[in-house]
């Protein structure tokens, strides 16, 4: 099964979702902002992509941070700190393929690519 971390009323989110129903594709997608941060997952987040693609410094969360907050981004302890904290920093979508694989963000072509390997057509 895909699974789809991130927030529900991102755009980047929606249009994730929406290629993965447009494919026939099933997914389970779980709401940062309801269900909170998997913090177990973090670790294996932070392996794939790195703190410094893993949050969004350009995204408005980040950038209402006071100077210390984000000066204090120093490694992966404080990372994860951050994303326990403020969910909205993390990049989105975040996905598990059937494979054991992530992504980070969406991109047609790189969902094409992961998705040759996601048997679960609707």
């Amino acid at each position: 099964m895909i699974t789809i971390y991130g927030i529900a009323n991102c755009d980047t989110v929606k249009r994730a979702r929406a290629w993965l129903v447009e494919q026939g594709l099933q997914a389970r997608f779980h709401d940062f902002k309801k269900q909170g941060v998997p913090a177990e997952l973090l670790p294996a987040w932070l392996k794939a992509f790195g703190r410094d693609k893993l949050i969004n410094r350009t995204g408005t969360t980040w950038r209402r941070l006071d100077d210390a907050t984000k000066a204090a981004v120093v490694d992966d302890a404080s990372a994860t700190a951050l994303m326990l904290e403020q969910a909205s920093v993390i990049k989105r979508p975040v996905v598990c393929w059937p494979d054991g694989h992530w992504t980070l963000g969406f991109s047609a072509e790189v969902f094409e690519k992961s998705a040759s390997n996601a048997p679960e057509k609707s």
